[in-house]
């Protein structure tokens, strides 16, 4: 099995791309389990919503992995929560650090904010020099750890193009 994540800043496209490759490779993705919490719970969170988070998110990821074949598409991960978790509280809790340096995915997509902002309550930078902050972020911590990673931009098709490619390379 090849878990694959897509990480990236908010409305750069993760979800629909994910959907997009599962759907391609006949197989299963993991939504982001953020929306499913922050819609069950509210927008505003505190670090201890962040942790229960990325327990659901792994949790979510590893069902699917039972389910799936051949492909596992991750509509995000770890990184997200850590820069989150770092930008919102200025530290991120170390059993999240600790399971960043397992080994999970062969590949990550760090998919770029050239996309059109899509308005949604539970979104919180729009401005696009935020979004290029963080994409900045996300790619500084995918090279600091080493994790294969491709980077995807442009319009949707040309953003499935790219992902099917390094989904064949990497």
């Amino acid at each position: 099995m090849r878990r694959v994540s897509l990480t990236g800043p908010e409305s750069a496209g993760k979800s629909t791309l994910a959907a997009q490759l599962a759907a391609h490779y006949g197989t299963e993705y993991v939504p982001e389990y953020a929306r499913h919490y922050l819609e069950a719970n509210g927008p505003h969170y505190a670090l201890a919503d962040l942790e229960a988070i990325a327990r659901g998110q792994l949790a979510a990821e590893d069902a699917a992995a039972r389910r799936a074949s051949g492909w596992l598409f991750c509509d995000t991960d770890l990184v997200v929560i850590k820069i989150w978790a770092e930008n919102a509280f200025g530290t991120c809790p170390a059993w999240i650090l600790a399971e960043l340096a397992r080994p999970r995915y062969a590949l990550t997509l760090l998919l770029a904010p050239d996309l059109p902002w899509t308005p949604d309550p539970l979104r919180e930078h729009p401005d696009p020099a935020q979004r290029w902050h963080f994409y900045q972020l996300y790619r500084q911590e995918l090279i600091q750890r080493n994790w294969p990673f491709a980077e995807i931009n442009g319009p949707p098709a040309q953003r499935f193009v790219q992902a099917l490619a390094a989904c064949t390379v990497g």
